[in-house]
């Protein structure tokens, strides 16, 4: 009997066999053809294409026990990259990445205009000497506002997102007054490129997904830490985006439902007691603990909270109990994440993790052993990101990637953060 193809031909195969290549690292035809369940033509096929396009090549051989040696692929990792900024509210992030994630390039400059991010492509990109021609695009990420607020990438206050793609009323004013469509498209018709625009969390959702090599089988969850609380999740190799570009809003998970109002309009939202500002607001709260650490002549809140971090790693134990604290209230709402999306692999990451990332993944293991509805059924991993700080501009590098080189992750919503111009992703 001929074998029966699972998934049929086309881009959501060639999506599958690249998210399988990736997570392997090395593997054979005849591997690929068990683990996705395609016959050997549509799997000869669409590595054939791989090959030509140079997003995989072949690197060796291993012993079958049939004797003949099998050809084992891989990703070719310097053929293509992606560009990624993350826009924070002082400065751009700029990260280059190749076909596996990995980062080949970075850089920090103050924060810019709109009307200057195309000429920060171009010389972000030549002062790596990148190929044009094997740049894939770039992807744009900033936190999501709350709902009502404008979408403030990089410090533009009018900027609104249009995650449906359907174009919003524009003023005959500036890009900052258009809105996200207009950047977008602006972007994309000067650099010639595809430009793809997404939320920090999500993006470094994405990134940690796509780095790590995690399977596409896996239930895979990111938490990301800064000046609010976001997560984003990646189901069957896709981002799980929701119905308006706005899941994943871990922070306003309410864990005190008559406690501290919010200005999402909700009570008690776990971004009140573990983001960043909180912590530093408690700490600032401590007389003894903000004279001895200086908190109050601190210009920002993240030069604070580090200092906060820096001590508590350093055996200062009121800072350490803020932190620890805080990380007690987000485990509470992870857990709740947890058991709503039963996942088995949560990675922390986020500005908030780069210190003290351990203070919150200790407690965060801790409370999901005791609590987690599943964890009898299967272990849920909480790792540590290796590069919180940029995790969301090497998320955004990575969602050009994928897009260039596995379309096919069919998740998002229609014209969300789909390329715009330039070449077809």
């Amino acid at each position: 009997m001929a074998r029966r193809e699972a998934p049929a031909a086309g881009p959501g195969s060639r999506a599958l066999i690249v998210d399988v290549i990736r997570s392997a690292a090395e593997i054979s035809r005849v591997e690929l053809a068990d683990l996705t369940g395609l016959t050997q033509p549509s799997i000869s096929n669409i590595v054939r294409d791989l090959i030509a396009d140079g997003i995989i090549h072949e690197v060796g051989s291993a012993d079958s026990i049939r004797g003949k040696p099998r050809k084992l692929i891989a990703i070719k990792p310097a053929n293509r990259f992606g560009i990624g900024f993350h826009l924070g509210p002082d400065t751009v992030t700029c990260v280059a990445v190749d076909l596996t994630g990995g980062v080949v390039g970075r850089e920090v400059v103050p924060r810019l205009s709109a009307d200057r991010l195309a000429g920060r492509f171009d010389d972000f990109t030549a002062g790596l000497d990148l190929p044009r021609g094997r740049i894939e695009g770039l992807a744009i990420v900033a936190p999501t506002p709350y709902p009502g607020d404008a979408f403030a990438l990089g410090g533009l206050p009018a900027l609104r997102a249009d995650p449906a793609g359907q174009g919003l009323p524009a003023p005959a004013a500036g890009l900052a007054e258009q809105g996200l469509p207009a950047l977008r498209a602006d972007l994309a018709e000067r650099l010639g490129l595809p430009v793809m625009v997404e939320n920090d969390a999500a993006a470094a959702a994405l990134g940690e997904f796509w780095s790590r090599r995690v399977s596409r089988e896996q239930a895979f969850g990111c938490i990301y830490l800064g000046t609010g609380i976001g997560a984003g999740f990646v189901f069957g190799g896709a981002l799980f985006r929701g119905a308006s570009f706005d899941a994943g809003e871990l922070g306003h998970m309410s864990i005190h439902y008559d406690g501290l109002e919010c200005p999402c309009g909700n009570r008690g939202c776990v971004e009140r007691y573990a983001s960043m500002p909180a912590v530093v607001a408690t700490a600032r709260a401590d007389h003894a603990l903000n004279g001895r650490l200086g908190l109050d002549t601190m210009a920002t809140t993240s030069s604070a909270y580090d200092a906060v971090a820096r001590a508590a790693v350093s055996g200062d134990v009121t800072a350490f109990d803020v932190l620890d604290r805080a990380a007690g209230h987000l485990s509470v709402a992870a857990t709740s994440m947890v058991n709503l999306l039963d996942l088995g692999r949560v990675v922390l990451t986020g500005p908030g993790a780069a210190l003290a990332g351990s203070i919150y993944a200790r407690r965060l293991r801790a409370h999901l052993e005791r609590t987690a509805h599943s964890r009898k059924r299967h272990p849920i991993l909480v790792e540590l990101s290796a590069q919180p700080r940029d995790a969301a501009a090497i998320g955004a590098a990575a969602l050009i990637v994928q897009a260039a080189v596995a379309p096919g992750h069919t998740s998002a919503p229609a014209g969300s953060a789909q390329p715009a111009g330039g070449r077809p992703g």
